[in-house]
């Protein structure tokens, strides 16, 4: 895994391997995705909420970017503590809120709106389609806010009332949402 722009750009981390629950984004799909939002975004400016957050792969992006608003949260141990320790290297820990806890509720709880949301849920989770519709239910975008989602081709959102745009890298797929 490398940070592909900013000011970290370059630097490289490598997650545990022993039981590691996460599928880092590409740094192909990443970089795709990267410049989409840096044509549309400015990062200095942006709440970030990274959901699923794994290894840190989207908010060390942000961060790296000028984002100073970035949320974390994922639900495994060992993933919270690789982002903890990659935060205070990086000394970024002012710039994120690093939550474990379950997507799902945070989620159903928080009052927080968010400019950008990523969720990077793992492939075979069985309530996968739900994402979209809970995000919105609960109000979680702020006024022209994007949601980014990761799936492979097993799902499609193309008809999901605030579908706007998808984009194909290899196996991976980003849905837009507003």
């Amino acid at each position: 895994m490398r940070i592909i722009g900013g000011k970290f750009k370059g630097r490289r981390f490598t997650p545990p391997a022993k039981k590691w629950p996460t599928r880092p984004t590409t740094d192909f799909s990443k970089e795709g995705l990267f410049n989409i939002l840096n044509n549309n975004w400015d990062f200095e400016e942006m709440k970030v909420l990274d959901l699923f957050g794994g290894t840190g792969n989207h908010s060390y992006e942000f961060i790296s970017r000028g984002c100073n608003d970035v949320t974390y949260v994922d639900k495994f141990g060992g993933c919270v503590a690789f982002v903890k320790k990659t935060a205070a290297l990086l000394d970024i820990e002012d710039q994120i809120n690093i939550i474990r806890g379950d997507v799902f509720k945070f989620i159903n709880k928080s009052s927080s709106k968010f400019d950008y949301i990523f969720a990077g849920p793992p492939y075979p989770l069985p309530t996968i389609d739900e994402i979209p519709d809970l995000i919105f239910k609960n109000e979680l975008l702020a006024k022209d806010g994007w949601f980014v989602m990761e799936t492979n081709a097993n799902h499609d959102f193309k008809d999901h009332p605030q579908f706007f745009d998808e984009r194909h890298y290899g196996g991976t797929i980003f849905w837009f949402f507003k």
